[in-house]
């Protein structure tokens, strides 16, 4: 079975029980909270070791979250250390980000600049992002700043992109020039 598959089943189920155990905000903030701790290289490598003893990973979990997450969540680990699926962690827990964004209709949105965005200006372009009905109400905005813009923005969401800035009008020009379609042939 397909890493994607696994991951989306296994995120579908904690989320629907979630919901039904109407923890579902303490569940995401605990996944997270894991998502974030499964990038320490140490913990990561634990969780993918065939050579370590399940017991010893749920043991290692539980020093590490117990007390911290939701009961719910901490038992949902221990599922997947049982069924062999820890080394799905990272993949699991961002479907599960995915689909809690979709449950909740949470639009993420990457603006990309040459310069830092002042908070008018971020307030604004939200103002008109929500105005546009492209995006829901709830909006995720993440700011990027890339110097070789030159200027303008790239705004990134739903697999969408709007390249608005200098850098890309100057290759539309380099593109367009190089073919030479101003030159009067004989």
């Amino acid at each position: 079975m397909s890493v994607t598959r696994i991951a989306t089943r296994y995120a579908k189920s904690l989320m629907e029980l979630a919901q039904e155990q109407g923890k579902l905000t303490q569940v995401s903030a605990d996944v997270i909270t894991l998502s974030e701790a499964v990038r320490n290289r140490d913990l990561y490598l634990m969780l993918k070791s065939p050579i370590i003893h399940g017991d010893k990973k749920i043991a290692v979990l539980e020093a590490i979250f117990k007390g911290k997450f939701d009961v719910l969540t901490m038992a949902y680990l221990e599922l997947l250390v049982n069924k062999g699926r820890e080394a799905y962690l990272p993949e699991i827990s961002a479907e599960f980000a995915s689909q809690y964004k979709a449950f909740r209709k949470i639009t993420s949105i990457t603006v990309i600049t040459a310069a830092e965005m002042s908070d008018a200006v971020l307030a604004e372009l939200k103002a008109k992002l929500i105005a546009s009905d492209v995006t829901s109400d709830n909006l995720e905005i993440v700011t990027q700043v890339d110097p070789e813009l030159i200027g303008g923005f790239v705004l990134q969401f739903d697999n969408k992109r709007y390249d608005a800035s200098i850098a890309h009008k100057l290759d539309e020009l380099r593109s367009a020039f190089s073919k030479n379609l101003y030159i009067k042939e004989f």
